[in-house]
C-alpha cells in the first residue's frame, strides 16, 4: 500500500497548496518558492545520475541473459511500448482541442509570468547534461555486455543503489512539499482552476486509453493463441488490482507470474518473460507520460511537431528501463527527455510530476496486466518457431 501512501500525500499537498495559496501573504509564498527553486535545482543535478545509474546496469544485466527468447521478448515489449505512446499521442492531439478548450494560452497566459519568485536562487550544476548521460549509459551498458565486466557492473549497481536511496529518502519524501509549493503559488497567481480542470479531464481520458490498449493487447494475444481475449483479461485482474496497491511492477511479479501461467502459456516461458517484462514493458506508463506531457504543453500554449514527439517516444521506450522499482520512477527517468526533447522548464516539469504521480498506480496496473498478453504472444510465436524448426529438420 506504499504507493497509495504517496498518492494520498500528493493529493493532500495539492489541497493544502490551494488552501494556503488563497489566504497566506506573499512572503510565505516566496518561502515556498525558495524551497521549490532549491529542490528543482537538486532534481536537475540528480537526473543525469538517475539515467546513468539505472540504465547502464539495466542494459548490462539484461544483456547477460542474451538468447533468442530475450531478443523476441524485448522486441515485442519495445514495439508495444512505442505503439502505446503513438496511440496516446494521436488520441490526445485529436481530443485536447475540444477536451481542454478554453484552457490553453488564451486563458492561462504564461504560467510562470505571475508566479512569486524565491528569496534566493542557488545554482547546482549537473555533472553532465542529460544527453551525455544517456549516451554514456548506453556505452557503459553495452560495454559491460561485450566485455562481461563484473567489476564495472558492480560499480554501476552500487551507483544505482545510491541514486535509488536518494530518490526514496530525499526526493520522494520532499516531493509533496514541492507540489504543495507549486499549487500554492499558482493559487496565489490565480491560475489553479485551469490546472485542476486539466487534471480531472486528463485523468479520465488516461484510464479509458489504458483499458482500450489492454483490450487491444489481449485481442492480439487471444487471436494468436486462439483464446478468448476477455477471459484472458479477466484472469489477469488480480495482478491489475495488486499493482494498484503496490504501485510497483517488480513488487507485483509473484501475482503477475501466477496469473500469467493460467493463460495456458508454458511455465518455462512465463518464468523467464514475466520478471523481464516487469523491467522493460511499460506501455501504461508511456500512455500516461505522453498524455500528461501533451496536456502540459497544451495549457502552456506550446506545440511540438510529430517528428520531435516521435523521437521523444522512441527514446522514452528505452529510458523506461530506469523506471521499475521506484515510486514514480517513470516520470523521474523521463524528466531529462522532457527537458531536452520537448523543452520543458522547471514549472512545466513540476506540473508534469504532479499530473503523473496522481495516476502512477493506474499506469503500473496497465503495465503488469499487459505483461500477460506479451507473454502469451511470445509463447505462441516461440512455440510455432520451434515447430517449424523441427519440421525443417525432419524433412
Amino acid at each position: 500500500m506504499k504507493g497509495f501512501g504517496l498518492l494520498l500525500r500528493i493529493i493532500v499537498a495539492i489541497i493544502l497548496g490551494i488552501i494556503l495559496g488563497s489566504f497566506t501573504p506573499e512572503w510565505f509564498i516566496r518561502l515556498l518558492a525558495t524551497f521549490n527553486g532549491l529542490f528543482g535545482n537538486f532534481l536537475s543535478f540528480i537526473i543525469p545520475l538517475i539515467i546513468l545509474g539505472f540504465i547502464a546496469p539495466g542494459i548490462g544485466t539484461l544483456g547477460r541473459g542474451a538468447s533468442k527468447l530475450l531478443g523476441l521478448t524485448g522486441l515485442i515489449a519495445y514495439i508495444s511500448t512505442i505503439i502505446a505512446g503513438l496511440f496516446a499521442y494521436v488520441v490526445a492531439k485529436a481530443l485536447y482541442p475540444t477536451l481542454l478548450k478554453g484552457q490553453a494560452q488564451t486563458s492561462l497566459s504564461d504560467p510562470t509570468e505571475k508566479l512569486v519568485g524565491p528569496f534566493i536562487e542557488l545554482e547546482i550544476p549537473a555533472v553532465m547534461d542529460v544527453m551525455t548521460a544517456l549516451v554514456l549509459a548506453f556505452v557503459i551498458g553495452l560495454g559491460i555486455v561485450a566485455t562481461k565486466g563484473d567489476i564495472l557492473l558492480n560499480v554501476m549497481n552500487e551507483l544505482r543503489s545510491i541514486v535509488q536511496l536518494v530518490i526514496e529518502k530525499v526526493i520522494i519524501p520532499l516531493l509533496p512539499i514541492h507540489i504543495l509549493g507549486i499549487f500554492a503559488n499558482m493559487t496565489y497567481a490565480g491560475q489553479v482552476s485551469t490546472i485542476l480542470h486539466v487534471f480531472a479531464k486528463v485523468f479520465v481520458m488516461i484510464i479509458i486509453l489504458h483499458l482500450l490498449y489492454l483490450i487491444a493487447q489481449y485481442s492480439v494475444a487471444g487471436t494468436l493463441s486462439k483464446e478468448n481475449p476477455f477471459i484472458m483479461l479477466k484472469t489477469m485482474l488480480p495482478a491489475y488490482f495488486t499493482a494498484l496497491g503496490t504501485q510497483s511492477s517488480a513488487a507485483t511479479i509473484p501475482v503477475t507470474l501466477e496469473r500469467t501461467k493460467k493463460l495456458k502459456v508454458r511455465e518455462r516461458v512465463a518464468d523467464f518473460t514475466v520478471p523481464l517484462l516487469a523491467n522493460i514493458h511499460l506501455s501504461g506508463s508511456t500512455i500516461t507520460l505522453v498524455s500528461c506531457s501533451l496536456a502540459v504543453l497544451f495549457i502552456q500554449g506550446n506545440s511540438t511537431s510529430f517528428g520531435s514527439f516521435f523521437a521523444f517516444i522512441l527514446l522514452l521506450g528505452v529510458t523506461m528501463i530506469a523506471a521499475p522499482g521506484v515510486p514514480g520512477g517513470a516520470v523521474m527517468a523521463a524528466i531529462g527527455l522532457l527537458e531536452i526533447r520537448l523543452g520543458f522548464g522547471p514549472t512545466m516539469v513540476s506540473l508534469m510530476i504532479a499530473l503523473y504521480m496522481a495516476q502512477d498506480s493506474i499506469g503500473t496496473a496497465c503495465n503488469v496486466t499487459g505483461d500477460g498478453a506479451i507473454t502469451s504472444i511470445v509463447n505462441t510465436i516461440n512455440k510455432k518457431k520451434k515447430h517449424e524448426d523441427f519440421t525443417e529438420k525432419v524433412s
